[in-house]
Parts: structure tokens; C-alpha cells; sequence
């Protein structure tokens, strides 16, 4: 099967493009807004964009609340979604009006960070505290903007459960993070295994 953007993916159903990038990390971010209210919400177009400094950063299909939220306060929390907390990732993504409390309305305990304002889920195996180094507007090939909006944030601290630190590293088949992939399917990573890069120039593999 072939098709151009232009033409569309008829004659299937549905668009596959989230199905075939995936699994997707979920940027599962916390966030104040201007009132000093908490937001919680899961984002599945997410990522790490960097490292010296470690960076992340999702996207958002409107300026919606955790979006706006970061643009204007400069802050937010990264919670690791894992499949312990699933239920609560998933009651947190209904759509509120401003102000509602996803925290409480997930059943989710909040627990204060250190560097920046937001409070971090309690529960999560993992927590990043972010601040935005850039948020920005995503346009498309002529130049339009799209109503996407693009927010990378430099990590200035990392809360980790010591339950998931296993002889120096983070335990990431433990903790087993979720992963978002098309349609309604989630993913859960818990196996791994390791492949060392080629340790020259020119290398066959085998």
C-alpha cells in the first residue's frame, strides 16, 4: 500500500500514522496555572530531545491547558506513566473545564518539588522538573500555523523511587513504563535487551 498525504489513506478506516510511530513515551505533565491551580494530563506526542543539558519536550494540539500552563509560568513536571498507575494516567486525560483538578479527579496523591513550582504525582516511579526553554507555535509546509504547539523543557532535577534502582541504573522492565501506540492500544515495557554499538569505523556486523 502507497498513498500521499494529499490523497489520504483510503481505504483504511483509520489513519495509521499513530500506529506506526510507536510505541510513544507519555509525557504524563504537571503543571500551575496562573491562579496557582494544579493540571495534570498525559501527552502521547512526547519525548527526550537532548542530553548535556537533558531536555524533553511534547506537543500539544492547542494551546490547552498544560501547554498554555508552561508557556506562562516557564515550569512543569515530567511523572513517569507506568502500568501501576495506568487507570489514574487515563482519568486524567478527560477533558475539564480550567481549574479542575486532575490530580484529584485521578485519585492522585500530589507531592511538592524542589526546583520548580508544580507538584509532582506522589505515586510515579520517576519525576522530572522541568523549565521551558522554548514554546512554540508549529507551522506546516507553507508556513501556517497548525495550532500545535511544541514545549521543550531543560530537566533541573529527578525525583526516582528507590524501589527501582537495581545495581546503579534505573530499572525501566520494573518500573514498566507504558507506552501510547495507535488507536486505543497501549504498550508496557517489561523486558529488555542490550546491543553494544560496533567498536569501529567500518565494522561488518555478523
Amino acid at each position: 500500500m502507497f498513498y500521499t498525504e494529499e490523497q489520504g489513506y483510503a481505504p483504511l478506516p483509520y489513519d495509521p500514522f499513530k500506529a506506526i510511530i510507536a510505541p510513544r513515551p507519555i509525557g504524563w505533565i504537571s503543571t500551575l496555572d496562573t491562579y496557582g491551580r494544579p493540571n495534570l494530563a498525559p501527552y502521547s506526542f512526547f519525548n527526550a530531545v537532548c542530553s548535556r543539558p537533558n531536555m524533553i519536550g511534547f506537543s500539544s494540539g492547542s494551546l490547552k491547558h498544560s501547554a498554555r500552563n508552561a508557556r506562562d509560568s516557564g515550569e512543569f513536571v515530567f511523572n513517569l506513566s507506568t502500568q501501576e498507575l495506568a487507570e489514574h494516567m487515563n482519568l486524567s486525560s478527560e477533558a475539564v473545564e480550567d481549574g479542575v483538578n486532575e490530580f484529584h479527579l485521578a485519585g492522585l496523591k500530589m507531592a511538592p518539588s524542589r526546583l520548580v513550582k508544580p507538584p509532582r504525582a506522589a505515586a510515579a516511579a520517576a519525576a522530572l522538573e522541568c523549565k521551558v526553554v522554548s514554546c512554540t507555535e508549529l507551522v506546516d509546509l507553507d508556513g501556517r500555523p497548525t495550532g500545535g504547539w511544541w514545549v521543550v523543557g531543560q530537566v533541573v532535577a529527578t525525583h526516582i523511587d528507590d524501589r527501582f534502582i537495581r545495581d546503579g541504573r534505573f530499572d525501566t522492565a520494573a518500573a514498566r513504563p507504558l507506552g501510547r501506540c495507535g488507536y486505543h492500544d497501549y504498550a508496557v515495557v517489561d523486558g529488555l535487551f542490550e546491543m553494544l554499538r560496533p567498536d569501529g569505523p567500518g565494522r561488518a556486523l555478523r
